[in-house]
C-alpha cells in the first residue's frame, strides 16, 4: 500500500466508519459510512481514555473504538532505561519485582492513558502479570488483550478446550483479573500446522469463555495468512480480532488478501512488528542515543504508512519510555500521507532493515506482500 496514492479524504473516512459501543452499534452501521451517526460519535467519545487529540478506529464490528496506535506488550530494550532489568539476555528475563522496572511500566501505561491510547496487548505470562498490576485501580482506563502463550496452542499440552480454559483461569487468577477484554490465543506462527480438531477445540474454548463472561471478545494470533482467512470464514463471531504482522514494508495485494475476509466479516486487526522488531533503528532506543531524532522520525513515518490501511485497527509497538509514547501520538496527529521525500527515506530505511534482519526474523520478509 502506497500512502502517496491515498485519497486526501481517507483519514476522514476512517473516522466516519461504522460502529458504536453497546446497543447503538447497529444504529451506526445502518446509517452507513457516508456519515458518522451521532450515536456512534457519542460512543467513540465514551471509549476508554478518550482524548480529542487521538484518532480512534472501530475494532471491526465489536463495537469498541480503539486508539490508532496502541501499546504492544513486549518491552525489548527496556534495559536501556532500567540497566538491571534483565536477569539474562532476553527481555523475557525481566525481573518483574524490580521496583525500577515496575515504575517504568507504570509510567509508560500512565502516559498512554493521558494521551488517549486505550489498548494494551499482553501475550506472555510476564506481560499479563506486569500490565494487570500497572492497571491496578484504573482497570477501566484501558482495554486489555490477554494471551498466556506458554500455556496455549504452541504447547502441545494445551490444545484442548479444557486445558485452554484452565490457562485462562490460571492467568486471570495470577494477574488478579476478573475478566479480560480480549482473549486472543497465540497459535503456532504457521497455524495451519494445527489439526482441524485442535482448531475446533481452541474455538470451543474461546466461545465458552465469552459465554461465561470471562472474555468480552475473542480472537487469535497467527502469522499464517491463508489459515487466518480460513478461520475467519469458518468461525464467524468467534474470530472477532486477529493479531498478526504488518510492517512498514508491507503492501496489500489487490485481490484475495486476508483483508477481504476481515472486511466482509467485520474482524478487527492489531498489527505486530511495526518496526520489524527493533531492526529498523540505528540507535539503541536510549534517551541519549545519538540516533534518537532519526529513529523517532522513522518510527513516525512507519506508523503513518501502516495506518494508510484502514483494515488495520492499530499497530501495537512496544514502548520503553514516555518519550516514545509521545512520539507515537505525534505520528497519529501528523498528516497521514508521506510526501515523495519521506516515502523515499522510509523505503531506503526498510531496505536496510530487510538486509540486516537477524536470523530469527528472516520470516518477516514473507510479509512484504499480503
Amino acid at each position: 500500500m502506497d500512502c502517496r496514492q491515498e485519497p486526501q479524504n481517507t483519514r476522514d473516512l476512517t473516522r466516519r466508519e461504522f460502529m458504536r459501543e453497546g446497543a447503538a452499534a447497529a444504529a451506526g452501521i445502518a446509517m452507513g459510512l457516508s456519515s458518522l451517526s451521532q450515536a456512534a460519535e457519542d460512543a467513540k467519545r465514551k471509549t476508554r481514555s478518550y482524548s480529542p487529540d487521538m484518532e480512534y478506529r472501530p475494532l471491526g464490528r465489536t463495537g469498541l473504538w480503539i486508539s490508532a496506535v496502541c501499546l504492544g506488550g513486549h518491552w525489548k530494550r527496556v534495559n536501556t532505561m532500567v540497566p538491571d532489568a534483565f536477569k539474562g539476555d532476553s527481555w523475557l528475563d525481566a525481573t518483574l519485582d524490580n521496583p525500577a522496572f515496575k515504575k517504568n511500566r507504570y509510567d509508560v501505561v500512565s502516559k498512554c492513558i493521558e494521551s488517549g491510547i486505550n489498548y494494551i496487548d499482553a501475550c506472555t505470562k510476564e506481560e499479563c502479570v506486569t500490565y494487570a498490576e500497572a492497571l491496578r485501580d484504573r482497570r477501566e482506563s484501558m482495554y486489555l488483550g490477554f494471551s498466556w502463550y506458554q500455556e496455549e496452542m504452541r504447547n502441545e499440552k494445551f490444545r484442548t478446550a479444557q486445558a485452554l480454559l484452565g490457562t485462562l483461569d490460571k492467568g486471570m487468577r495470577e494477574a488478579k483479573l476478573d475478566y479480560v477484554d480480549l482473549w486472543r490465543i497465540t497459535m503456532h506462527e504457521q497455524s495451519g500446522r494445527h489439526t482441524q480438531a485442535e482448531v475446533d477445540e481452541m474455538m470451543k474454548a474461546l466461545e465458552t469463555a465469552k459465554k461465561q463472561g470471562k472474555a468480552r471478545l475473542t480472537g487469535l494470533s497467527s502469522h499464517d495468512r491463508p489459515h487466518i482467512k480460513s478461520m475467519i470464514e469458518q468461525y464467524p463471531g468467534i474470530v472477532q480480532v486477529v493479531v498478526t504482522p504488518y510492517t512498514a514494508k508491507t503492501k496489500v495485494l489487490p485481490e484475495d488478501s486476508m483483508f477481504d475476509a476481515m472486511r466482509k466479516n467485520g474482524v478487527g486487526m492489531f498489527g505486530i512488528k511495526p518496526f520489524s522488531g527493533t531492526s529498523m533503528f540505528k540507535g539503541d532506543s536510549s534517551l541519549d542515543s545519538p540516533y534518537r531524532d532519526e529513529d523517532d522520525k522513522l518510527a513516525r513515518m512507519a506508523i503513518r504508512y501502516i495506518l494508510c490501511n484502514p483494515s488495520v485497527t492499530a499497530p501495537i509497538p512496544g514502548l520503553i519510555n514516555t518519550q516514545q509514547v509521545e512520539n507515537m501520538v505525534k505520528a497519529v496527529q501528523d498528516r497521514r500521507q508521506l510526501d515523495l521525500a519521506e516515502a523515499k527515506e522510509l523505503e531506503a530505511a526498510m531496505d536496510r532493515t530487510w538486509a540486516n534482519l537477524p536470523a530469527d526474523y528472516q520470516w518477516l520478509k514473507d510479509w512484504e506482500y499480503v
